[in-house]
Parts: structure tokens; C-alpha cells; sequence
């Protein structure tokens, strides 16, 4: 990834844009198509203010041939944006670690029509760290523990953790059960598998049917010793273990409290597993079914919670586990 010629600033660094071969007219000409709802006198001041740059740090000014550069750097900005009343508390703190317990409707990075209002730029204004990077995601909808980097120099150490699978991770959350209630509950302890599918630009995951031959597939076969083969997998990329913490009957059922341990890190991989075997997430607007956008309810969040993060150390090797100091406010 290229270095951004342009600093952080109020905790938000700078965007890069591609400007395609074909274009034929300014810089500031292919801007006003591509961001029409910007209006020509936020573009111009921009320019004005050194806020507009090529990949080497040179000023775009108001006749810049689109040709000139293949990409430039910019600050967004979201007009009007609306404040999340939740706060995010920092868990842990220290030159090579900093960890965070985010609340539900909080982005983790900037997106769409959310920018100050997320978990890392408040972070990098709060903590005064403009190096300051997640060293992984969770949804929006989603609380919990969330790492961050803030030395670049002990970064890939802690992202190693993630490449290869060793933190181990325990999530929350509050499910509906249909009658027969008690049927359903016996199932629980379990492990649940399946294959899940990303399509980028859609915004729900979807399952993909895999041959019974093929269920016990879980990793691309490997040629010789070494390498591994790049022919796509047909088994199941996808597991859980789900164990019942506690439940209470209700006029339809059940609510059932469960903890959940994923062993793998598939898009949205929980809130499909719980809707796959029929207990859906309670407020969960994407699964089973994907309902209409609507404003935020915030007395409605998502039932579940990243309650955990335990791993080894890979500066001191000493054991480390965070815990969220958040609860799931329709537990049972």
C-alpha cells in the first residue's frame, strides 16, 4: 500500500483515488462527475487549501490534466453527520497494544455515511494516536472487544495472530427458539458447519451447498509438501461451536442465551449459522431475511457481543485475555 502524502488529520487519514486512463479533461472536471453531490465550490476550495494531491505529494490545481496522474489523495468528509450516543471505553492500553470495548451501531472504520462517528477515528482523537490501525473488524451492529495497533514497528505481530488463527475468540448473544422449545434445547451443545460465500458490492453473505463426499473438506488439499493448491474448496469453510448458557420461556417459545466460539472468520459468520439452524440473533436486520433500511433503534441492538479475546503475546509471550465490560440487555 502506497504512503500517504498527506497526514492524519482530526483523526482521519486521507483517501485514495484512482483516476482512470480515459479520461480526457481535469482533475477537477472527472471530481465534479464522480462526486456530483460535492457542488463545484467545495471542490474548488479544497484545491485552494493543498487538500487535493497526486500520489507524490504534488498540489492539483484547478488545471491538472487527469492524464498527469494515475491516482490522487483527498480527505472525506461527510456533511451533517449524526452523533452515536455510545461511548467506547478503552480496556487496555500500552506502546504496542491498544484494546477497546466498542458499542453497538459504532463502526469500526470509516465508511459510507459514517467518518468521526467510528470506533478508530474517535480512538485516534481520544488517545491523541494518528498511527493508530485495527488489527481486525467487527460489524456495526456488533459490541465488544476490538484490538488496535499504534506502532507500526510491532504491527505484523499481532497481525500474524489473526493470519493464523491464534487468538481464540468467544462471542454472546441472545437467539429466539420456536416450539417445540424443549426439542430445540436438547441440540445444544454443538458444532455447526457450512460454506459461506461474500459477494463484494452485496451486502449480506450467502451459503453455498456442498456434496456430502465433500463435508469433511475444510482446507484446500495440499501439492507436495509445501504448497498448497489454489483449486477452490468445495467442503464447508465455516465453524461454530454454540453452548447454551441459559434460556426463558416466552409466549412463542424461547430466549435462549448462548455463547459462541468461532474456529474460522467468515463474513457475518455467527448471525448466519444461529439463523441457519433456526434460532435467529434477536434484532438482527440481515438475517434470516434482509428487511428494509431504517433509522437506527438504539433501545433494539443487535444481540450480540465479542465478550472475549485471549492469545499469546507476541512481544512478551506472556498469556493475554479482555474481556467486554458489556451485557446483552435481553439476556435472559
Amino acid at each position: 500500500m502506497a504512503t500517504p502524502p498527506l497526514p492524519v488529520r482530526n483523526g482521519v487519514g486521507p483517501t485514495r483515488l484512482r483516476v482512470p486512463d480515459d479520461v480526457e479533461t481535469t482533475v477537477v472536471e472527472y471530481l465534479h462527475r464522480r462526486f456530483p453531490h460535492l457542488g463545484r465550490d467545495a471542490v474548488a476550495q479544497r484545491i485552494n487549501q493543498g487538500e487535493i494531491v497526486a500520489g507524490d505529494g504534488t498540489p492539483i490545481d484547478h488545471y491538472t490534466p487527469a492524464s498527469t496522474h494515475d491516482f490522487i489523495w483527498y480527505y472525506r468528509s461527510v456533511p451533517n453527520e449524526q452523533p452515536i450516543p455510545f461511548d467506547i471505553n478503552v480496556l487496555h492500553q500500552d506502546d504496542d497494544l491498544v484494546v477497546a470495548d466498542k458499542p453497538h451501531f459504532l463502526p469500526t472504520t470509516p465508511g459510507g455515511q459514517f467518518l468521526q462517528e467510528t470506533a478508530l477515528v474517535r480512538l485516534r482523537n481520544q488517545l491523541d494516536i494518528p498511527d493508530l490501525v485495527p488489527l481486525h473488524r467487527l460489524d456495526r451492529a456488533t459490541a465488544g472487544v476490538l484490538l488496535f495497533s499504534p506502532n507500526p514497528a510491532t504491527r505484523g505481530a499481532y497481525q500474524q495472530l489473526f493470519e493464523h488463527r491464534k487468538i481464540t475468540r468467544q462471542y454472546q448473544a441472545v437467539v429466539h427458539i420456536p416450539a417445540p422449545t424443549q426439542l430445540y434445547l436438547e441440540r445444544f451443545p454443538l458444532t455447526f458447519r457450512n460454506r459461506i460465500i461474500k459477494v463484494k458490492g452485496i451486502i449480506t453473505a450467502e451459503v453455498e451447498d456442498y456434496d456430502v463426499k465433500d463435508a469433511g473438506r475444510i482446507e484446500a488439499p495440499r501439492v507436495g509438501k509445501r504448497r498448497r493448491s489454489h483449486a477452490p474448496t468445495t467442503g464447508p469453510n465455516a465453524v461454530t461451536d454454540i453452548t447454551l448458557l441459559s434460556h426463558r420461556a416466552t409466549d412463542d417459545g424461547a430466549l435462549a442465551h448462548v455463547a459462541l466460539q468461532p474456529r474460522t472468520g467468515r463474513t457475518h459468520q455467527l448471525r448466519i449459522h444461529l439463523a441457519a439452524l433456526g434460532h435467529p440473533i434477536l434484532h438482527d436486520r440481515f438475517y434470516p431475511d434482509l428487511l428494509e433500511h431504517s433509522a437506527d433503534d438504539y433501545a433494539r441492538p443487535l444481540q450480540l457481543l465479542a465478550d472475549t479475546l485471549a492469545f499469546i503475546d507476541p512481544l512478551t509471550h506472556q498469556s493475554r485475555l479482555f474481556t467486554s465490560q458489556q451485557m446483552l440487555s435481553f439476556a435472559p
